[in-house]
């Protein structure tokens, strides 16, 4: 096990009024602490969901961990080949190199907490798939960013079939 100890000194405060939001209905993310925020110890995101909403199509994280905590509604999560659905309250954290996506729940909304740890700075990355559905960029530009954001896309037949 090794020991990663973050380099900041102050406390990261950010008013939800100041908070920048990338996207509107049906996927709104609102950048809450990169990691050149935290020393490196996280990045976190709140992300809404619109009814049935995909949140993230599968992707794995070599370096990091996710948390997904889920605030309100109800959403389905995948992890490795397991679709989990949560509810407002539930916690759910996806290990480094384990496949995961995340959607609301068919019929229902999601406001998620998510966390990543160690941090990747990636509010960038969130810029980009705006830049992606405003017709600013292509989907495969993605390609060409997923080692810097640490976000590698994959197929999983488990969420592919997860609602027929």
């Amino acid at each position: 096990m090794s020991l990663f100890v973050p380099g900041f000194d102050d406390t990261v405060v950010v008013r939800d009024a100041e908070a920048e939001v990338v996207g509107d209905t049906p996927v709104a993310v609102r950048l809450l602490a990169d990691s050149s925020a935290s020393g490196g110890a996280l990045s976190t995101v709140r992300v809404t969901l619109a009814e049935g909403a995909d949140g993230a199509r599968p992707h794995v994280h070599h370096h990091s961990a996710e948390m997904f905590y889920l605030l309100d509604g109800e959403a389905e999560v995948l992890s490795g080949d397991d679709v989990v659905t949560a509810g407002r309250g539930d916690l759910i954290i996806v290990p480094p190199d384990r496949p995961h996506a995340f959607a609301a729940a068919p019929g229902a909304t999601a406001d998620l907490l998510v966390v990543i740890a160690p941090g990747v700075e990636r509010f960038e990355y969130f810029r980009h798939l705006q830049r992606i559905r405003l017709g600013e960029a292509t989907p495969e530009s993605l390609l060409e960013v997923q080692e810097l954001y640490d976000n590698h896309f994959l197929r999983s037949a488990a969420w592919d079939g997860r609602r027929r």
